[in-house]
Protein backbone atom coordinates (compact mmCIF):
# COMPACT_ATOMS: atom_id res chain seq x y z
CA UNK A 1 0.00 0.00 0.00
CA UNK A 2 0.88 3.61 -0.26
CA UNK A 3 1.70 6.13 2.29
CA UNK A 4 0.83 9.84 1.83
CA UNK A 5 4.75 10.64 1.20
CA UNK A 6 4.11 8.36 -2.09
CA UNK A 7 6.11 5.34 -0.81
CA UNK A 8 5.31 2.06 0.64
CA UNK A 9 5.05 2.36 4.65
CA UNK A 10 4.88 5.88 5.86
CA UNK A 11 7.01 9.03 5.93
CA UNK A 12 9.99 7.96 7.85
CA UNK A 13 10.91 5.17 5.29
CA UNK A 14 14.78 6.65 5.46
CA UNK A 15 15.47 10.25 6.54
CA UNK A 16 18.16 12.28 4.76
CA UNK A 17 20.13 11.93 7.80
CA UNK A 18 22.45 9.45 8.40
CA UNK A 19 21.73 7.39 12.14
CA UNK A 20 24.14 7.58 14.72
CA UNK A 21 24.04 3.89 15.34
CA UNK A 22 25.27 3.37 11.57
CA UNK A 23 28.60 4.37 11.89
CA UNK A 24 30.50 0.87 13.20
CA UNK A 25 34.49 1.61 11.56
CA UNK A 26 36.92 3.93 12.54
CA UNK A 27 38.14 6.76 10.59
CA UNK A 28 41.15 5.95 7.96
CA UNK A 29 43.99 6.93 9.31
CA UNK A 30 45.11 9.70 7.70
CA UNK A 31 42.08 11.65 8.80
CA UNK A 32 41.61 10.08 12.24
CA UNK A 33 43.89 13.47 12.87
CA UNK A 34 42.16 16.00 11.31
CA UNK A 35 38.44 14.46 13.03
CA UNK A 36 39.29 12.58 15.68
CA UNK A 37 35.81 12.48 17.39
CA UNK A 38 33.37 13.67 14.44
CA UNK A 39 32.82 10.15 12.90
CA UNK A 40 33.37 7.88 16.23
CA UNK A 41 33.84 3.90 16.22
CA UNK A 42 30.55 2.27 17.48
CA UNK A 43 32.19 -0.99 17.81
CA UNK A 44 30.93 -0.98 20.76
CA UNK A 45 27.35 -1.03 19.73
CA UNK A 46 27.51 -3.90 18.13
CA UNK A 47 29.11 -5.44 21.48
CA UNK A 48 26.55 -4.37 23.28
CA UNK A 49 23.91 -5.78 20.76
CA UNK A 50 25.52 -9.42 20.88
CA UNK A 51 25.13 -9.11 24.81
CA UNK A 52 21.42 -8.17 24.81
CA UNK A 53 20.68 -10.43 21.57
CA UNK A 54 18.55 -13.02 23.67
CA UNK A 55 16.34 -9.93 24.83
CA UNK A 56 16.41 -7.61 21.98
CA UNK A 57 13.81 -10.22 19.41
CA UNK A 58 11.22 -10.72 22.37
CA UNK A 59 11.31 -7.39 23.57
CA UNK A 60 11.26 -5.56 19.96
CA UNK A 61 8.17 -7.87 18.92
CA UNK A 62 6.82 -7.43 22.31
CA UNK A 63 7.11 -3.28 21.93
CA UNK A 64 5.25 -3.60 18.06
CA UNK A 65 2.25 -6.12 19.26
CA UNK A 66 1.61 -2.96 21.54
CA UNK A 67 1.80 -0.58 18.80
CA UNK A 68 -0.74 -2.72 17.36
CA UNK A 69 -2.77 -3.24 20.19
CA UNK A 70 -2.97 0.93 20.66
CA UNK A 71 -3.59 1.28 16.49
CA UNK A 72 -6.14 -1.74 16.65
CA UNK A 73 -7.43 0.84 19.35
CA UNK A 74 -7.92 3.84 17.62
CA UNK A 75 -9.04 2.26 14.04
CA UNK A 76 -12.55 2.63 13.04
CA UNK A 77 -13.16 -0.42 11.12
CA UNK A 78 -16.46 0.53 10.00
CA UNK A 79 -15.10 3.24 8.19
CA UNK A 80 -12.22 1.26 6.77
CA UNK A 81 -14.77 -1.21 5.68
CA UNK A 82 -16.79 1.69 3.76
CA UNK A 83 -13.77 3.22 2.28
CA UNK A 84 -12.21 -0.52 0.72
CA UNK A 85 -11.61 -0.20 -3.00
CA UNK A 86 -13.64 -2.01 -5.09
CA UNK A 87 -11.52 -2.47 -8.24
CA UNK A 88 -9.33 -5.46 -8.32
CA UNK A 89 -6.16 -3.35 -10.34
CA UNK A 90 -6.36 -1.03 -7.31
CA UNK A 91 -5.33 -3.89 -4.69
CA UNK A 92 -2.53 -5.34 -7.02
CA UNK A 93 -1.29 -1.28 -7.10
CA UNK A 94 -1.50 -0.58 -3.30
CA UNK A 95 -0.02 -4.42 -2.08
CA UNK A 96 3.09 -4.17 -5.40
CA UNK A 97 3.45 -0.80 -3.67
CA UNK A 98 2.92 -1.91 -0.04
CA UNK A 99 5.70 -5.03 -0.65
CA UNK A 100 8.17 -2.97 -2.87
CA UNK A 101 10.43 -1.80 0.21
CA UNK A 102 10.75 -5.45 2.03
CA UNK A 103 10.79 -7.21 -1.20
CA UNK A 104 13.63 -5.02 -2.28
CA UNK A 105 15.35 -5.38 0.91
CA UNK A 106 14.77 -9.11 0.22
CA UNK A 107 16.72 -9.02 -2.82
CA UNK A 108 19.40 -7.10 -1.60
CA UNK A 109 20.28 -9.62 1.58
CA UNK A 110 19.67 -12.70 -0.21
CA UNK A 111 22.72 -11.16 -3.14
CA UNK A 112 24.68 -10.31 0.51
CA UNK A 113 23.87 -13.44 2.48
CA UNK A 114 21.66 -16.16 0.47
CA UNK A 115 18.54 -15.47 2.98
CA UNK A 116 15.42 -18.20 1.85
CA UNK A 117 12.48 -17.02 0.52
CA UNK A 118 10.90 -16.70 4.45
CA UNK A 119 13.77 -14.16 4.56
CA UNK A 120 10.83 -11.98 3.82
CA UNK A 121 8.78 -12.21 7.18
CA UNK A 122 11.59 -10.55 9.84
CA UNK A 123 11.89 -8.30 6.42
CA UNK A 124 7.53 -7.32 7.06
CA UNK A 125 8.38 -7.31 11.12
CA UNK A 126 11.14 -4.76 9.85
CA UNK A 127 8.92 -1.99 8.08
CA UNK A 128 5.98 -2.72 10.61
CA UNK A 129 8.45 -1.56 13.64
CA UNK A 130 9.93 1.22 11.84
CA UNK A 131 6.29 2.44 11.18
CA UNK A 132 4.70 2.03 14.15
CA UNK A 133 7.23 2.64 16.85
CA UNK A 134 10.59 4.65 15.61
CA UNK A 135 12.41 4.81 13.06
CA UNK A 136 15.63 2.13 12.64
CA UNK A 137 14.21 -0.16 15.72
CA UNK A 138 13.43 -2.39 12.76
CA UNK A 139 16.92 -2.52 11.66
CA UNK A 140 17.68 -3.24 15.32
CA UNK A 141 15.40 -6.50 15.15
CA UNK A 142 16.41 -7.28 11.86
CA UNK A 143 19.71 -7.89 13.02
CA UNK A 144 19.09 -9.77 15.91
CA UNK A 145 17.04 -12.07 13.47
CA UNK A 146 20.18 -12.46 10.58
CA UNK A 147 22.78 -13.17 13.83
CA UNK A 148 20.34 -15.86 15.28
CA UNK A 149 19.50 -17.47 11.39
CA UNK A 150 21.86 -16.61 8.66
CA UNK A 151 24.98 -18.34 8.33
CA UNK A 152 28.14 -16.52 7.18
CA UNK A 153 32.11 -15.85 7.78
CA UNK A 154 31.37 -11.82 10.01
CA UNK A 155 28.67 -10.26 12.04
CA UNK A 156 25.45 -8.77 9.91
CA UNK A 157 25.83 -5.57 11.30
CA UNK A 158 27.68 -4.38 8.91
CA UNK A 159 25.98 -5.67 6.20
CA UNK A 160 22.47 -3.95 7.79
CA UNK A 161 24.39 -0.80 8.63
CA UNK A 162 25.54 -0.09 4.90
CA UNK A 163 22.30 -0.88 3.29
CA UNK A 164 20.78 1.87 5.44
CA UNK A 165 23.00 4.45 4.83
CA UNK A 166 22.98 3.25 1.44
CA UNK A 167 19.27 3.89 1.42
CA UNK A 168 19.77 7.46 2.74
CA UNK A 169 22.04 8.11 -0.14
CA UNK A 170 19.22 6.76 -2.46
CA UNK A 171 17.08 8.89 -1.51
CA UNK A 172 19.08 11.97 -0.86
CA UNK A 173 20.76 12.01 -4.26
CA UNK A 174 16.87 11.76 -5.45
CA UNK A 175 15.64 14.17 -3.60
CA UNK A 176 18.40 16.72 -5.51
CA UNK A 177 17.35 15.28 -9.01
CA UNK A 178 13.66 15.69 -8.34
CA UNK A 179 13.84 18.93 -7.28
CA UNK A 180 16.09 20.07 -10.73
CA UNK A 181 13.17 18.54 -12.59
CA UNK A 182 10.45 20.13 -10.72
CA UNK A 183 12.03 23.75 -9.53
CA UNK A 184 9.52 25.23 -11.89
CA UNK A 185 6.75 24.40 -9.56
CA UNK A 186 8.32 24.45 -6.19
CA UNK A 187 9.49 27.82 -6.76
CA UNK A 188 5.91 28.41 -6.85
CA UNK A 189 4.84 27.62 -3.96
CA UNK A 190 6.33 29.63 -1.14
CA UNK A 191 7.89 27.35 1.52
CA UNK A 192 9.42 29.66 3.81
CA UNK A 193 7.71 29.77 7.34
CA UNK A 194 6.54 32.97 6.69
CA UNK A 195 4.96 31.90 3.55
CA UNK A 196 7.79 33.95 1.54
CA UNK A 197 9.56 33.05 -1.49
CA UNK A 198 13.08 34.33 -0.97
CA UNK A 199 14.13 30.44 -0.78
CA UNK A 200 16.37 30.67 2.38
CA UNK A 201 14.62 27.82 4.35
CA UNK A 202 14.75 25.63 1.12
CA UNK A 203 18.04 26.61 0.11
CA UNK A 204 19.00 25.45 3.83
CA UNK A 205 17.11 22.16 3.62
CA UNK A 206 19.02 21.82 0.10
CA UNK A 207 22.33 22.12 2.09
CA UNK A 208 21.94 19.48 4.69
CA UNK A 209 20.70 16.48 2.05
CA UNK A 210 23.68 17.85 0.10
CA UNK A 211 26.21 17.79 3.06
CA UNK A 212 24.95 14.30 4.31
CA UNK A 213 25.49 12.75 0.99
CA UNK A 214 29.30 14.35 0.74
CA UNK A 215 30.06 12.99 3.82
CA UNK A 216 28.72 9.66 3.07
CA UNK A 217 30.85 9.83 -0.51
CA UNK A 218 34.03 11.39 1.20
CA UNK A 219 34.20 9.02 4.36
CA UNK A 220 33.23 5.94 2.65
CA UNK A 221 35.54 3.75 2.96
CA UNK A 222 35.52 4.31 6.67
CA UNK A 223 31.95 4.17 6.71
CA UNK A 224 31.13 1.16 4.42
CA UNK A 225 32.44 -2.10 4.96
CA UNK A 226 31.11 -4.24 2.15
CA UNK A 227 32.70 -4.87 -1.23
CA UNK A 228 32.50 -1.82 -4.24
CA UNK A 229 30.26 -4.43 -6.26
CA UNK A 230 27.82 -5.17 -3.21
CA UNK A 231 27.57 -1.62 -2.63
CA UNK A 232 27.12 -0.46 -5.99
CA UNK A 233 23.99 -3.23 -6.21
CA UNK A 234 21.99 -2.44 -2.65
CA UNK A 235 22.45 1.47 -3.79
CA UNK A 236 20.98 0.04 -7.78
CA UNK A 237 18.25 -1.28 -5.82
CA UNK A 238 17.33 1.33 -3.27
CA UNK A 239 17.27 3.72 -6.21
CA UNK A 240 14.76 1.36 -7.93
CA UNK A 241 12.57 0.91 -5.37
CA UNK A 242 12.25 4.69 -4.85
CA UNK A 243 11.34 5.21 -8.38
CA UNK A 244 8.95 2.39 -8.71
CA UNK A 245 7.11 3.24 -5.79
CA UNK A 246 6.61 7.01 -7.04
CA UNK A 247 5.52 5.64 -10.39
CA UNK A 248 3.21 3.21 -8.00
CA UNK A 249 1.40 6.36 -6.34
CA UNK A 250 1.18 7.96 -9.32
CA UNK A 251 -1.03 4.72 -11.02
CA UNK A 252 -3.15 4.20 -7.82
CA UNK A 253 -4.03 7.75 -7.54
CA UNK A 254 -5.20 7.29 -11.02
CA UNK A 255 -7.17 4.41 -10.67
CA UNK A 256 -8.52 5.98 -7.56
CA UNK A 257 -9.83 9.38 -9.25
CA UNK A 258 -9.44 8.66 -13.02
CA UNK A 259 -11.05 12.09 -14.22
CA UNK A 260 -6.79 13.27 -13.12
CA UNK A 261 -4.60 12.29 -15.83
CA UNK A 262 -1.98 9.90 -15.39
CA UNK A 263 1.13 12.64 -16.12
CA UNK A 264 -0.42 14.70 -13.72
CA UNK A 265 -0.61 12.19 -10.77
CA UNK A 266 3.21 11.42 -11.45
CA UNK A 267 4.12 15.26 -10.92
CA UNK A 268 2.15 15.27 -7.85
CA UNK A 269 3.46 12.23 -6.51
CA UNK A 270 6.79 13.26 -7.45
CA UNK A 271 6.45 16.71 -5.95
CA UNK A 272 4.75 15.31 -2.74
CA UNK A 273 7.82 12.66 -2.32
CA UNK A 274 10.53 15.51 -2.26
CA UNK A 275 8.78 17.81 0.18
CA UNK A 276 8.79 14.65 2.11
CA UNK A 277 12.32 14.07 1.98
CA UNK A 278 13.48 17.93 2.54
CA UNK A 279 14.14 18.36 6.27
CA UNK A 280 13.33 21.95 7.46
CA UNK A 281 10.51 22.87 5.28
CA UNK A 282 7.84 24.35 7.85
CA UNK A 283 3.65 24.40 6.92
CA UNK A 284 4.01 21.00 4.69
CA UNK A 285 0.42 20.16 4.72
CA UNK A 286 -0.43 23.91 3.32
CA UNK A 287 2.22 23.40 0.34
CA UNK A 288 0.61 20.01 -0.58
CA UNK A 289 -2.79 21.40 -0.41
CA UNK A 290 -0.84 24.08 -2.91
CA UNK A 291 0.50 21.07 -4.97
CA UNK A 292 -2.84 19.58 -4.92
CA UNK A 293 -4.56 23.03 -6.00
CA UNK A 294 -1.58 23.42 -8.75
CA UNK A 295 -1.53 19.94 -10.31
CA UNK A 296 -4.71 18.84 -10.02
CA UNK A 297 -7.49 21.15 -9.30
CA UNK A 298 -9.23 22.12 -6.38
CA UNK A 299 -11.81 20.72 -7.23
CA UNK A 300 -10.50 16.92 -6.69
CA UNK A 301 -10.40 15.75 -3.60
CA UNK A 302 -6.83 14.86 -2.63
CA UNK A 303 -6.73 15.03 0.96
CA UNK A 304 -9.65 12.67 1.18
CA UNK A 305 -7.95 10.04 -1.05
CA UNK A 306 -4.02 10.40 0.77
CA UNK A 307 -6.12 9.61 4.40
CA UNK A 308 -7.97 6.61 2.94
CA UNK A 309 -4.73 4.93 2.04
CA UNK A 310 -3.09 5.99 5.12
CA UNK A 311 -5.75 4.51 7.28
CA UNK A 312 -5.65 1.23 5.06
CA UNK A 313 -2.40 1.05 5.57
CA UNK A 314 -2.32 1.09 9.73
CA UNK A 315 -4.98 -1.29 9.09
CA UNK A 316 -2.81 -3.92 6.99
CA UNK A 317 0.09 -3.01 9.27
CA UNK A 318 -1.98 -4.05 12.54
CA UNK A 319 -3.62 -7.02 10.57
CA UNK A 320 -0.25 -8.13 8.95
CA UNK A 321 1.29 -8.18 12.60
CA UNK A 322 -0.83 -10.45 14.03
CA UNK A 323 -0.75 -12.69 11.45
CA UNK A 324 2.90 -12.66 11.88
CA UNK A 325 3.11 -13.61 15.20
CA UNK A 326 0.13 -16.09 14.68
CA UNK A 327 2.71 -18.05 12.15
CA UNK A 328 5.56 -17.55 14.64
CA UNK A 329 3.73 -19.63 17.22
CA UNK A 330 3.03 -22.18 14.65
CA UNK A 331 6.25 -22.78 13.71
CA UNK A 332 7.45 -23.20 17.16
CA UNK A 333 4.45 -25.44 17.98
CA UNK A 334 5.79 -27.60 14.96
CA UNK A 335 9.55 -27.53 16.13
CA UNK A 336 8.65 -27.77 19.52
Amino acid sequence: MLNPDGEAGSSKEISPMVPPDALTEPLPAELATVLPTALPSTAPIERSLRKWSGWIGPVISLAILGAVLWQLRKIDWSQVWSIVPTSPWIWLVLAASYFAGPVADWVIFRKLWGIPLSGIFPLLKKLIGNELLLGYVGEVYFYDWARRHVKMAGSPFGAVKDVAILSALAGNIMTVLLLIFTWPIISKLGLDGAGTTDGHVLATSIGVVLVTSLIIMFFRNGLLSLPKADLGFVFVVHTLRIVANTGLSALAWHLILPSVGMGSWLLFATVRLLLSRLPLIPNKDIAFAGISTLLVGSQVQTSDMIAMISLLIVATHVVLFIGLMLLDLVQKEKNA
